[in-house]
């Protein structure tokens, strides 16, 4: 039989022997800890964190910080980025009214597509930018400025830009000018920018009254001008993402072009403010990004039929006894039903609407979730 030799506490002498000088460091390293954060006095209540000598004094906080001037950049360098990213909030006051209700802060786009992207459609060209129009305002004018053109016309709740009369190359016969368009995306957060080009005669007189045509005088240099804007968009987005808009120019952006709306008889419909061309394409391409079946189609008659089960719901975590089973957070799929998707061009607008050809006492919200698919997944 092992015996060991044992002091007053019972405890082994080995580990008396192990523990005491630990317990000793311990000792010495809180006094001085509690000394080096409360100060001279080193008492225990004046651990803080807090007072004018703690580790993190207390000053009186954001209320009391001093306001000095903003920064000033020489004009001979660029200051586009200089604003006020960081605004001290007014101090708070005990007779605010409450909130009715808890502001919830806005969803992130999950199928949000980055970047500046060259479109077109039926000989139509237009640049697509992640970017609102009272962002991407400034920066059209941006560019107009290092290039040293003037602008003859402005109208930022419009969003359009009008340059003076250019010189283009060696084009001695010729004089140009553009027009730049800037409209609300299918999406808000994007916006589209259009170019257009004019030109006409030196020998003719510089006419008083301009009257733009529909298409441009030179499609080759529509298409220059597009790329050197894309190109200009792209390299300066990502720093207006989190800079300066225009507050004039951001009117626009309350007038998406894609809005899920109340029809005539009460039920959703999807409003595209677009031609029936770019409607039908675009649609078609939602459907086929959101892997929807389009049984038949018929342009013609502005309709599709496809086959759609709802959008699928995750079910719920397993928890420790449903994992050990073996039962996983897998996707549940419901049974897919046949519906149609009619386009009605009214104006200038068309609305798409979805109709189950089964009646069933779901198909109300199926068609619904249809609706929402296809918004989503338009781009």
């Amino acid at each position: 039989m092992f015996s060991s030799r044992t002091s007053n506490n019972s405890m082994p002498l080995l580990v008396q022997k192990l523990v005491r000088p630990g317990l000793l460091a311990v000792l010495v390293l809180s006094l001085g800890a509690c000394r080096f954060i409360g100060g001279e006095d080193g008492m225990l209540s004046g651990i803080g964190i807090s007072g004018e000598e703690g580790l993190f004094s207390d000053d009186g906080g954001y209320q009391t910080a001093e306001i000095i001037p903003d920064m000033r950049i020489p004009p001979e360098l660029d200051s586009y980025t200089i604003d006020q990213l960081y605004v001290i909030p007014e101090p708070f006051s005990p007779n605010a009214a409450a909130f009715e209700e808890i502001p919830l802060p806005k969803p992130i786009e999950e199928r949000r597509r980055e970047g500046v992207i060259i479109q077109s459609l039926s000989g139509v060209r237009w640049i697509l930018i992640d970017a609102t129009p009272g962002q991407v305002w400034p920066l059209i004018r941006d560019y107009w400025t290092e290039l040293q053109i003037a602008l003859d016309y402005e109208n930022p709740s419009a969003g359009t830009l009008e340059t003076a009369w250019v010189e283009i190359g060696s084009d001695e016969e010729n004089r140009h000018k553009y027009r730049i368009q800037i409209e609300p995306g299918l999406h808000s957060g994007y916006s589209e920018v259009y170019v257009l080009h004019l030109q006409n005669l030196r020998t003719d007189p510089i006419p008083t009254v301009i009257t733009w045509p529909e298409e441009s005088s030179s499609v080759d240099l529509e298409q220059d001008m597009l790329r050197s804007v894309s190109q200009f968009l792209a390299d300066r987005n990502d720093i207006y993402q989190a800079s300066s808009a225009s507050l004039l120019a951001g009117t626009i952006q309350a007038e998406s072009k894609a809005n899920i709306i109340a029809g005539v008889s009460g039920d959703p419909v999807l409003e595209l403010k677009v031609d029936y061309n770019r409607a039908w394409v675009q649609i078609r391409q939602a459907l086929q990004s959101a892997n929807i079946d389009i049984v038949d189609e018929n342009r013609d008659q502005s309709f599709f039929s496809v086959r759609f089960a709802g959008i699928a719901e995750e079910q719920d975590e397993p928890d420790w006894f449903g994992r050990i089973l073996g039962r996983g957070g897998e996707v549940e799929e419901s049974e897919e039903q046949d519906f149609s998707i009619r386009l009605l061009e009214t104006g200038n607008v068309v609305n798409v609407v979805t109709e189950a050809l089964l009646s069933n006492p779901g198909a109300s919200q199926l068609n619904q979730e249809l609706l929402q698919v296809i918004n989503d997944n338009l781009s």
